[in-house]
């Protein structure tokens, strides 16, 4: 199989989780090379994520490396076996590789736990919200990379609006529905937008109110990614120079602690809607 120049995320997230397998059975990449008939030098490029693999050799290492988590085998057999190609492509070297490193996680996810302190969840931005967001950019971008950048964030809404949609959880401060990008008028057309879709069964939305205090994680936006099983979840912070990725599991614990926190202190959903509808009608 070629190698790749830059695999995304979930490609070197499928070649960490096989050297992990490869060091808790105490062997080596010639050992694991030996089994696949492939010389060492390709096993270390296929656990780093530039080289492809099949299920079947998945299999073949977790069986031979003793690992016994069935479940957990066959995620990882599933995610060397797809092959499909995902509508983020398309804006492969026009786009920041993290930008769509993020559109691939949350199109895999099989939950979504946002939080968000300053801008509202970019999954359910309108797009004169969200354009307002890419202008404020320092330093500034082209009109023509915010308009890209624009539509690819109304295209990564598609994981919501697709035959079996992911669940999602967005917690917002109440702060980030005051903050007004793009105007009073945008900001009062999105928080609307915000109340007829957290009417949905699968979009929940809870707001932490100023009186709340303090709270873990102040001023950080988040999103928890769950995979198909807890050992391939995900967490994703915003930061001025892009998406940082961590699945070390003192970090997924950390964050998922901070969502569980933020379930137990925001507001109920109805509670919560009657504020955003509150703050809109002030506009």
């Amino acid at each position: 199989m070629p190698t790749r120049a830059t695999p995304t995320v979930r490609q070197q997230r499928l070649g960490a989780e096989l050297r992990k397998m490869r060091t808790a059975a105490d062997v080596t990449t010639d050992y694991a090379g030996g089994l696949l008939g492939l010389d060492r030098t390709k096993v270390s490029n296929m656990e780093a994520g530039t080289r492809a693999t099949s299920p079947e050799r998945v299999r073949i290492l977790a069986s031979n490396y003793e690992c016994t988590d069935a479940s957990y085998i066959e995620a990882l057999a599933e995610m060397a076996g797809y092959r499909t190609r995902g509508w983020w492509e398309q804006y492969r070297g026009s786009l920041p590789q993290g930008l769509l490193d993020v559109a691939e996680l949350e199109w895999h996810a099989t939950r979504l736990r946002t939080v968000q302190t300053v801008h509202l969840p970019g999954l359910l931005q309108l797009s004169g919200y969200a354009r307002a967001v890419f202008t404020s950019a320092i330093p500034a971008l082209p009109t023509s990379e915010v308009e890209l950048r624009l539509t690819h964030r109304m295209q990564r809404q598609r994981v919501l609006e697709r035959e079996t949609p992911v669940q999602y959880t967005g917690y917002v401060h109440e702060l980030a529905l005051r903050m007004q990008f793009g105007g009073r008028r945008a900001t009062r057309e999105q928080l609307e937008h915000l109340c007829t879709v957290s009417e949905r069964d699968d979009i929940t939305l809870r707001v932490l109110p100023i009186a709340a205090g303090e709270f873990p994680g102040a001023g950080h936006a988040v999103m928890y990614a769950h995979g198909p099983v807890p050992q391939l979840d995900t967490v994703q912070l915003d930061s001025a120079h892009g998406p940082e990725f961590s699945h070390a599991p003192g970090q997924l614990t950390k964050y998922n602690a901070h969502m569980d926190w933020m379930d137990g202190h925001t507001l109920d959903t109805q509670a919560s809607r009657d504020l955003i509808h509150t703050i809109a009608r002030e506009l």
